[in-house]
């Protein structure tokens, strides 16, 4: 039996599973395979650190499910910066980042209308960010052992379409 994906708002309860699951793929930001020199980035990604951005209300943090298990995470920072969007890697190419991207993006053009939105893409997820409309902004940054490129989307170009089971 399918399970839809459910997207819903995350809970301070949810800090710490959704802190592992961004632990489990994090290698695709960091420049050293084991992770040595981003201990700031790790920091950032601690269940209490997590629990910081859920409580803050400058950030809206979404996770997306099937029944109990988490399938991937977003957030995005002053409703124009998608700060974080994570998918377990067994989920991973099955539109879930884009699911969450957009419902991300559809809220917080809702609360606060901007004619941009900005991501720090990690190497690997550059064509992802692309293929949403996200231009890259300049070549690619190494700074506190992770690599990215900024990019940035004009939001009048987005379409939100979104199958109604995953809403």
């Amino acid at each position: 039996m399918n399970l839809p994906l459910i997207i819903r708002p995350a809970e301070a309860s949810d800090a710490e599973r959704i802190s592992q699951l961004i632990s489990s793929v994090a290698n695709c930001c960091t420049i050293s395979p084991t992770g040595e020199g981003a201990e700031l980035f790790f920091s950032s990604i601690s269940a209490q650190a997590i629990g910081g951005y859920i409580a803050n209300a400058d950030f809206l943090y979404l996770l997306g499910s099937f029944g109990d298990t988490l399938a991937g995470i977003v957030a995005v920072r002053d409703a124009r910066h998608l700060f974080h969007l994570f998918v377990g890697s067994t989920f991973q190419n099955e539109g879930i980042g884009t699911a969450l991207a957009l419902r991300a993006i559809e809220l917080s053009q809702a609360a606060s209308p901007s004619e941009t939105f900005t991501v720090n893409s990690s190497l690997p997820a550059v064509p992802f960010y692309a293929r949403l409309g996200f231009q890259p902004q300049g070549p690619s940054i190494e700074a506190n052992g992770v690599a990215f490129v900024p990019m940035q989307l004009a939001t009048a170009d987005l379409d939100y379409a979104l199958p109604q089971s995953w809403l």
